[in-house]
């Protein structure tokens, strides 16, 4: 059987619909939760590294965000904000550390350009600490959510936001680190 003009336009309409529709974020570890430890090979300014949760927490709380796709629109603009907002982190102790899926050959290039080798960005490609965050796309599991964490030395999760627009990630996380920095001076 052939398809009709009106098959052919339904499955348009519909794969239109699928590619616009926002997906759902997979639920978020909750504040006061054991933070996964991981190392992941991460790069800063296109030099690779090995980047380990363990040994950052030692020197103060960690802001962990991940992020869908490196070059993507929001994507890109999270990551310029981060990389603005680096001398705030630092005067609170805070390291920042990115993390998506993509390979690190693609993430060599993107933390010289998006990231301006302010912070390391982690590649994660088999999407092993993504799920350990539950911070998979529900449909899309091999991708990251948008989401951001701040991880204090004790390896517990602070403070949690969700959105997969780029806009407040660095503004809440950099008021989280704050308060708690507030809180143990």
């Amino acid at each position: 059987m052939k398809p009709t003009v009106f098959h052919n336009l339904a499955a348009r309409a519909l794969s239109a619909a699928l590619i616009t529709a926002p997906l759902p974020a997979v639920a978020a570890l909750a504040v006061g939760a054991a933070a996964p430890d991981f190392t992941v090979q991460a790069t800063q300014g296109g030099k690779v590294f090995t980047f380990s949760l363990d040994a950052a927490l030692k020197k103060g709380p960690v802001v962990l965000y991940f992020y869908p796709a490196a070059f993507t629109k929001g994507c890109t603009i999270e990551a310029h904000d981060f990389a603005s907002a680096m001398p705030d982190y630092r005067k609170y102790g805070a390291t920042v550390l990115g993390i998506s899926a993509d390979q690190l050959d693609k993430l060599k290039k993107f933390s010289v350009s998006a990231c301006r080798g302010e912070f390391p960005v982690g590649a994660d490609p088999h999407a092993t600490i993504i799920r350990s965050y539950d911070a998979k796309l529900a449909f899309m599991p091999h991708m990251a959510a948008r989401i951001s964490y701040v991880i204090t030395p004790d390896h517990k999760i602070f403070y949690k936001y969700r959105s997969m627009s780029p806009d407040d990630h660095v503004k809440n996380t950099l008021a989280a680190v704050r308060a708690w920095v507030q809180r143990h001076s």
